[in-house]
């Protein structure tokens, strides 16, 4: 039965207040433009630095790992499941790639468009839809040669199936890549050493997932997210583990965020500013996490050439 009061015609989005808080919130907003240039992934380098500048040169590096990784020719239909700005799909889009980009976020899916409009993507390149990932029914079957996430697949609440959407929407051949974060933190200690966390760590990771509305990332202890990704499916499952090439961001954040972090732990104001508490606790429990890109593929002969398909 249809939401009351939703055309049936729509999307279903499933209501997240606690997703919608977090991104419409002044220091996601002030932190994603200033820190970031709009865009809300990590960047990558070659080799550790001290000097983490230019950012955008970094983050843009990223997405030449993300193109590399889906490894698709040009005229590819793919999905950009979390698009916030849209600012990756555009750089996909002026790769080759055809686009279709989604965001629960109002504002997020008016920042792409005006994006779109600002970088003079040709029209139709880019198809932008409020859409949530967990209900993919209007794209239909196998009409997409590759789908990724940019640390947004940690705001499921029910992985598995987003995972299965995503399955039935490729072609055989298609490719996924998630760039998201796994862990190894459980009841209180690193599982994979028995070492113990401090109580305040283990409080600050909790908040963490609980107000930026990440239930998926509670459960993405290592190897979690691509044993999902063969359980609905998928083949050639693969890890790499690019926690060096963000190490230099994640000290970045570190240093901007430590000293107002102290105050937000004395204040207790946590929920209004827990990207600060992930700033400073991301560095400070950097043993304990990884950022990982994991990547399938639809059982398939390979995506062909648009011109040849």
């Amino acid at each position: 039965m249809d939401a009351p009061g939703r055309d049936s015609t729509e999307p279903l989005i499933k209501p997240d207040p606690v997703l919608k808080t977090y991104y419409d919130s002044f220091e996601s907003r002030i932190g994603y433009k200033l820190v970031l240039g709009g865009r809300r992934h990590f960047g990558y380098y070659e080799k550790d630095t001290l000097w983490p500048f230019p950012v955008t040169k970094s983050l843009k590096a990223m997405e030449e790992v993300l193109f590399s990784k889906l490894n698709l020719p040009k005229g590819s239909r793919v999905l950009d499941a979390g698009c916030g700005a849209g600012l990756v799909a555009i750089n996909m889009a002026q790769h080759g790639l055809n686009m279709t980009a989604i965001d629960v976020i109002d504002h997020h899916v008016d920042k792409t468009k005006r994006n779109i409009a600002r970088a003079g993507v040709p029209p139709g390149k880019i198809d932008v839809r409020r859409m949530d990932y967990h209900h993919l029914d209007s794209i239909p079957d196998e009409s997409h040669d590759g789908v990724y996430t940019m640390e947004t697949f940690v705001h499921s609440h029910d992985p598995v199936g987003v995972l299965a959407g995503f399955f039935r929407l490729l072609r055989p051949g298609g490719k996924v890549a998630l760039f998201e974060y796994d862990h190894t933190v459980g009841a209180g200690k690193d599982i994979s050493t028995g070492k113990e966390i401090s109580k305040t760590a283990e409080t600050d990771l909790r908040l963490i997932n609980k107000w930026s509305s990440m239930p998926a990332n509670e459960r993405s202890l290592r190897g979690t997210f691509a044993g999902m990704l063969e359980e609905v499916g998928f083949v050639d499952v693969k890890v790499v583990d690019l926690s060096a090439h963000v190490r230099p961001m994640v000290r970045l954040f570190f240093v901007l965020a430590f000293v107002p972090y102290l105050f937000v732990k004395l204040l207790g104001l946590e929920r209004w500013f827990i990207n600060t508490v992930a700033g400073a606790r991301l560095w400070l429990e950097q043993e304990h996490w990884r950022y990982v890109v994991i990547t399938g593929t639809k059982p398939g002969p390979p995506i062909e050439n648009e011109k040849t398909r």
